[in-house]
């Protein structure tokens, strides 16, 4: 090939196919549309979104942000080819930590990242991420899909979440009012939601075990509980925090399991006592702790073994706030009490 003579080049002959682009936008935001609040100002496409904020019946609001992915439990979902699943994970994580501080999310956006475009599987993946936002009224108001080849195996995608939300600074829940003689209300979880994965996907290797095929001690197939979405507790707060209940702090239980979530909120001279025998181990985790011997504090630091989220508050209000939660559509158990500390800050009975 002669000085002169070039090969011809398009974008899409590196990997990247702008129209599909466009097109996997058009098909998105009908979805992206069905999530929007009065207070957002822009529609899908903009560079930036536009959100103005009514903080009238608020005395000091305060904006609460978090992000977050769903780690490992990709990997399943993209293998049992669950996108909806992972929309609905990438929400779930950010808006429940926001809801551990009491917080209402306002926005959401996200962060797709793929080696090629395959828009029904990302758009499956939006769709469950426009569900999960209805569900807790809160906009998606913007995101990104980044066509980035050779950084991505094939069929293979990332999430990434980011939510803003707000609180009413007297109301809201820090954990700072947390007393010896409080009582914790469990709200049960629906499954790993999305922590341990490494630990479960390993599990399931030294099981040789086939997600479709296997079956759960309660009948279901043992995917609908390895794999079920994230729960989203944002209406159940919501309605506690409308409520006239006194709460002392709430615990989103991610990483770190029974032990870490609860002693990020306690004061140095505080402890906690958590009954692992005063709620049902989901089939989900009897499946897949019999594949290995895994020790008990383990499991309990690794998984949230059926208990998601966390209220903690006078023991006088416990019976107010268990009424509000079921109502709300939650499961509620009794499971543990704070005390002054003399030794570990979080210890396991039962």
């Amino acid at each position: 090939m002669s000085a002169t003579e070039k090969s011809k080049l398009s974008y899409a002959d590196c990997g990247v196919d702008i129209d599909a682009g466009n097109a996997f936008v058009g098909r998105i935001k009908q979805a992206v549309n069905s999530t929007m609040r009065p207070e957002v100002l822009s529609g899908l496409g903009g560079f930036g979104g536009l959100f103005k904020p009514d903080f009238k019946g608020m005395q000091e609001p305060v904006l609460v942000s978090g992000t977050d992915g769903v780690g490992t439990k990709l990997l399943l979902l993209q293998e049992y080819d669950l996108p909806h699943v992972a929309g609905i994970d990438a929400v779930a994580m950010c808006v429940n930590d926001l809801a551990a501080l009491g917080a209402d999310p306002l926005f959401f956006l996200d962060y797709l990242a793929t080696g090629k475009l395959a828009g029904e599987t990302l758009a499956g993946v939006v769709e469950g991420i426009a569900d999960a936002c209805r569900t807790c009224e809160c906009a998606l108001v913007g995101g990104e899909t980044a066509e980035m080849p050779g950084m991505y195996a094939p069929g293979h995608y990332d999430i990434g979440g980011f939510c803003v939300g707000v609180v009413d600074r007297p109301k809201m829940v820090d954990g700072s009012k947390i007393s010896a003689g409080d009582v914790i209300v469990g709200v049960a979880s629906n499954g790993p939601h999305s922590n341990g994965f490494s630990m479960v996907r390993k599990l399931l290797e030294l099981g040789d075990a086939d997600l479709n095929s296997d079956t759960l001690s309660d009948g279901r197939k043992a995917i609908e509980g390895v794999l079920s979405p994230t729960r989203l507790y944002v209406p159940a707060v919501n309605a506690l925090m409308k409520s006239d209940t006194e709460i002392h702090g709430f615990s989103h239980i991610t990483g770190g399991g029974m032990f870490d979530n609860f002693e990020r909120l306690l004061s140095e001279d505080l402890a906690v006592t958590i009954d692992v025998s005063s709620w049902p181990v989901p089939p989900a985790f009897e499946y897949l702790l019999s594949f290995a011997d895994v020790e008990r504090d383990e499991r309990y630091r690794t998984f949230n073994m059926g208990i998601g989220f966390a209220v903690i508050l006078p023991e006088s209000e416990a019976g107010k706030a268990e009424a509000v939660l079921n109502a709300a559509g939650e499961t509620t158990f009794r499971i543990g009490s704070v005390h002054k500390r003399s030794g570990e800050p979080v210890t396991l009975i039962g």
